[in-house]
């Protein structure tokens, strides 16, 4: 009986509220128009339309049946001769109040009917994508412990046959492949993280441009030799974030601009403000996004048209759906196109809190 009402007949004070203001609103609305009309034919049209958005807009059944019950009562206390006062012999009173109140019924039943489709739909959709997220990085972790593997068991087994250039190349890839795998666990962090809708993120006002540096030295480990030009504001830019999540954000995406851009040779990294937002840009002179990739690149996972990865080694879809979860969380939006000029852009904004200065470029 408990499970009953609660799926049916919950209450809460916003329907409640809800369906006051909607009734309310439907008798001033008649007492207006009353003037212009004597008669009130269209009271009872008024009073069906109200008790329809009721039922659409409540959980259950409960507020749009007793909306009709009130509906009718009002119909025919306070807009029908003799005024303020009840007649139940009035021709039609029965068929008003069975038309309202199957008008709620139906009207409740589509209601839930559509509201449990959509909590099935966002249900597939989330396993869609944890199990995309996954084989994205099953991929993304097989790949360098493979090359792990083969790089360690080729020096313990011919290292005596290998000159010494050999080995230091087989220990550098080790170690390029030991630093990847860290990034992936770091987004992976990030994802578990990000992954619970009721999420708290610590945002304080942080030196955007701090952040940036940040991010930059970070990046500058593994690539040395991609020359960065960065556009920071003339003034302080302060913006509310996670510093840390923020800083892997820009950082992935200058990864990203090397790894998958094949052609990549300068990136231009872009701090500015609209008065309204903190906006971060990073943008390459690559290779530049497949079409067919754009529209799922936050997806989880990112598949060339032929149906192979995007570099042929590991996929951009893990540290993309990290950031897009990041940017999220804080209330943000991110996107990417491609640059008429070749490359491509990925632009994210953060909500500020007061006015902010333009830019200045420096390079890096």
């Amino acid at each position: 009986m408990k499970k009953f009402f609660a799926k049916f007949l919950p209450f809460n004070f916003q329907d409640f509220w809800l369906s006051s203001a909607i009734l309310a609103g439907a008798t001033v609305t008649c007492a207006i128009l009353r003037h212009a009309d004597s008669e009130g034919e269209f009271v009872s049209l008024i009073f069906v339309l109200a008790v329809m958005l009721i039922s659409r807009l409540t959980t259950g059944y409960l507020f749009g049946t007793a909306a009709s019950l009130v509906a009718v009562i009002c119909v025919n206390y306070v807009f029908t001769y003799p005024y303020f006062a009840i007649n139940f012999t009035i021709a039609g009173y029965p068929l008003t109040f069975i038309v309202m109140l199957l008008v709620s019924i139906m009207t409740s039943a589509m209601t839930t009917q559509i509201k449990q489709q959509e909590h099935l739909r966002a249900e597939t959709e989330k396993e869609k994508a944890r199990a995309d997220l996954l084989r994205s990085v099953s991929h993304d972790i097989r790949t360098p412990l493979t090359s792990i593997i083969g790089a360690t068991s080729t020096l313990l087994e011919s290292g005596d046959y290998l000159s010494h250039d050999q080995k230091v190349r087989l220990l550098e890839d080790t170690r390029s492949e030991a630093q990847w795998l860290i990034r992936v666990v770091e987004n992976l962090l990030s994802v578990t993280r990000m992954g619970d809708s009721q999420t708290y993120i610590d945002k304080k006002n942080e030196p955007a441009e701090e952040i940036v540096g940040e991010a930059l030295q970070k990046f500058r480990k593994r690539f040395k030799t991609i020359p960065v030009s960065v556009s920071v504001p003339d003034e302080l830019l302060m913006v509310p974030m996670d510093a840390i999540l923020i800083e892997q954000v820009l950082a992935n995406l200058m990864e990203n601009a090397v790894s998958h851009g094949q052609t990549t040779t300068h990136i231009w990294l872009t701090l500015s403000s609209d008065g309204t937002d903190g906006i971060f840009s990073v943008r390459d002179n690559g290779s530049g996004i497949p079409p067919a990739q754009i529209p799922q690149l936050f997806s989880g996972i990112s598949h060339s048209s032929d149906n192979r990865t995007v570099d042929g080694k590991r996929n951009m879809g893990l540290g993309l759906t990290v950031c897009k979860a990041i940017v999220q969380a804080h209330g943000g939006t991110i996107t990417a196109y491609n640059l008429p000029q070749g490359g491509a852009e990925f632009i994210f904004r953060l909500p500020l809190s007061h006015t902010q200065p333009n830019s200045k470029e420096v390079s890096r």
